[in-house]
């Protein structure tokens, strides 16, 4: 595609940033372009399937055997080595609806989608992990200095290849409007490549800066490469929006891009948010490219966001995970020259631990470092999430923290952006309460920050809810912070958030609606498989 072309349709604001194709959000496009080809053709083979499984029932013999091999798939849920809310969300749905709940569950669990993706990104992992510079020494020296972070660090290497970094400095974020700043602050001292991985990107005025400045980029000789998910493309961006970019000078892609093929990898999305500038900076945290994290559109009241800057040896594992999953697709890519980059001393103290998890193996790591959190904490435990959909061994961890003294305190939304996330996330709220947890709602409008901090030594930021999507389902991405002043910094921003939010008390419960508990209770069977 021409870059002139791409210019001549674009829409310019008096700022100058322009937009590629701003049209291409209309109702009348979604209706009528190939996003919606894409669902009707999903929906069509959804119906299909049903009508064979369903129409087995009314077949004497091909019934009896069904019977049967629902006991056997029942059995083999028990005694499966998993989640225990996943198996009664499986076991329910076979037994309500028995064809379609069991022939779905042996369509997941062949896992038919995303067996080749596994399959390429493990020997990506396996084969790239190597080339990040040893830390074994590190991980060696804190056994004695620091054992608690010494077992993380050696549980994450042992399981991920994730590894334990000093000389790094880590700069938090508040806000959505100052990781905009800092984003453009770091995109402007770029010379040499810059790598951005999100979620979401949408055209307005945050991503037409930020595109802006890329193109700047570009034309000074810096190679720029873009991954979005392939969501985005339903409602947010055309599907041709890679090409568009490329025509500019910018390589990108789309993970996962929606296909009229019905398969399970379209549930495993890439969540992460990464951006690195030379090897040398790196960004995470829980904001996306579009205008409602930084406020510039309100969709449910005061939007709440956070990020990190991290600056030193740890940006190569930031650099890497892009590398890894750009490369899902492709071969023999030199990732030597990204990754060897000369670092300068950062003269801090504390360590830096980033990581990412992925819905591909058997390792949970995102939900495993929560747990360590708080089984560890003895003063407090703090946490700022969007939702709260939990599973029983998270629920045991913070309510067994709260009895034995510790104060758990979990800031959400008071604005919810999904309603049916709002009322499954009070269907907690009885029990956390009753155990001591401390629960507050952000009165001002949606927290989508995505933070643990404890005992003014550790926090996480990153991009992982306390969610089954977000814990099993998705590609996820966060820095453990050990030590670092940043940690502070953390604390402070949950209680001056906290000071603009409602604690909820017991009493307080009686006033939620009827039919916002009844969509809770009707839900939270189901809540593993959403």
């Amino acid at each position: 595609m021409d870059k002139q072309k791409i210019r001549d349709k674009s829409s310019q604001d008096n700022s100058g940033i322009y937009l590629l194709e701003k049209s291409k959000r209309g109702v009348l496009n979604v209706l009528f372009g190939r996003t919606m080809v894409i669902v009707v053709l999903l929906l069509v083979q959804i119906f299909l399937l049903y009508r064979v499984f369903n129409s087995l029932r009314y077949v004497k013999y091909v019934y009896a055997a069904l019977q049967v091999l629902y006991a056997a798939l029942i059995l083999r849920l028990v005694n499966k080595d998993s989640n225990p809310s996943i198996k009664i969300s499986w076991i329910l749905l076979v037994v309500l609806a028995p064809p379609v709940g069991f022939f779905l569950y042996l369509f997941v669990e062949m896992d038919w989608g995303h067996r080749v993706l596994n399959r390429r990104l493990g020997e990506l992992i396996r084969k790239t992990a190597p080339m990040l510079p040893d830390q074994s020494d590190l991980r060696v020296s804190l056994r004695e200095k620091e054992p608690e972070l010494a077992a993380m660090a050696d549980y994450m290497w042992r399981n991920g290849y994730f590894d334990v970094y000093d000389k790094t400095d880590a700069e938090y974020l508040p806000s959505g409007e100052a990781s905009m700043e800092a984003i453009l602050r770091e995109l402007d001292r770029a010379e040499k490549f810059i790598f951005m991985e999100f979620f979401i990107i949408d055209e307005g005025v945050m991503w037409g800066q930020i595109l802006k400045k890329l193109e700047e980029k570009v034309e000074q000789g810096v190679e720029v490469r873009v991954l979005y998910d392939g969501t985005c493309a339903l409602f947010r961006l055309p599907y041709r929006y890679p090409k568009m970019l490329e025509a500019l000078g910018i390589k990108c892609k789309m993970f996962s891009p929606l296909r009229p093929l019905v398969s399970t990898h379209y549930n495993n999305r890439d969540h992460r948010k990464i951006l690195v500038v030379d090897g040398r900076v790196a960004f995470t945290g829980g904001v996306n490219l579009a205008d409602e994290y930084i406020n510039k559109k309100q969709l449910y009241g005061h939007w709440k966001d956070v990020g990190l800057i991290v600056r030193g040896e740890a940006v190569r594992a930031f650099t890497l995970m892009f590398l890894q999953m750009w490369n899902i697709d492709e071969r023999n890519e030199n990732f030597v020259k990204y990754l060897y980059i000369e670092h300068t001393a950062v003269p801090v103290k504390g360590y830096v631990l980033p990581y990412g998890d992925s819905p591909l193996d058997d390792e949970r790591m995102g939900e495993m470092v929560y747990l360590d959190i708080i089984n560890r904490a003895e003063r407090y435990v703090h946490i700022m999430s969007p939702y709260l959909i939990l599973d029983s061994e998270m629920i045991t961890a913070l309510t067994f923290a709260a009895k034995r003294g510790v104060d758990v305190a979990i800031l959400l939304p008071h604005i919810p952006d999904k309603r049916y996330a709002f009322a499954l996330a009070k269907t907690h709220y009885r029990q956390l309460l009753q155990a001591g947890v401390r629960i507050l709602e952000y009165t001002p409008g949606f927290v989508h920050a995505k933070v643990f901090v404890s005992d003014d030594i550790k926090a996480v930021v990153g991009t992982i809810n306390l969610d089954y999507r977000s814990l099993y389902l998705h590609f996820e991405c966060a820095a453990y912070l050990y030590g670092c002043p940043a940690v502070a910094d953390v604390e402070r921003d949950f209680q001056e958030t906290a000071a603009l939010s409602q604690e909820i008390h017991m009493a307080d419960l009686a006033k939620i609606g009827l039919p916002t508990r009844a969509a809770g209770w009707l839900l939270k069977v189901l809540a593993p498989l959403m």
